[in-house]
């Protein structure tokens, strides 16, 4: 058994294909969160956590927050997934943001932080997943288009479309980071 798990929550798939990645890469074992029972993070010295990035929020982020405790003194790494790009400051702080209103400042301070672009499945979309598309598309129609950022204008380009931005060479970071921490104990 692995001293590593990757734990991951995803609707539409790139979330979990990044985790299959960083597990494969670790020699890590992978659980998907809904599966993961209390005794299975007692298991493990480091913990990694995947989630797709919905209206704001970690999907799934709740596992750490309800376990802090349970998590003390673990080496633990979030991951995020979303269509957003992640090399734009803005949305790097607004994702920050979100993650510092929701993890105890304890786990924020000690928790390594990366983000991940994803893509949209507007084909497998639930109706609510594509209720909150339309409303932002709108939102984003109204924009002056002097104001829009070049994300804006990508998404209303591609709204409707099956889009992926999966990389698996954006995982180097993050198993550098778990690599060099491992080595370092």
């Amino acid at each position: 058994m692995s001293d590593i798990v990757v734990i991951y929550s995803s609707h539409y798939g790139f979330t979990e294909a990044y985790a299959r990645w960083l597990a494969e890469e670790l020699t890590a074992d992978l659980l998907e969160a809904g599966k993961v029972r209390k005794e299975d993070l007692e298991k493990y010295g480091t913990i990694v956590y995947g989630g797709g990035l919905y209206a704001g929020g970690v999907n799934g982020i709740s596992l750490l927050v309800k376990n802090a405790e349970r998590l003390q003194g673990k080496k633990l790494y979030l991951f995020t997934v979303g269509a957003s790009d992640p090399a734009d400051p803005e949305n790097a702080a607004n994702i920050r943001n979100g993650i510092a209103k929701v993890l105890p400042s304890t786990m924020l301070e000690a928790i390594g932080i990366y983000h991940l672009r994803g893509g949209l499945r507007y084909s497998k979309m639930s109706m609510v997943h594509r209720t909150m598309m339309a409303m932002l598309r709108k939102v984003l129609l109204k924009k002056p288009e002097a104001e829009r950022r070049s994300e804006d204008k990508a998404l209303l380009e591609t709204y409707g479309q099956d889009i992926s931005f999966l990389d698996r060479a954006a995982i180097a970071p993050l198993v550098e980071d778990i690599c060099r921490e491992a080595a370092q104990t």
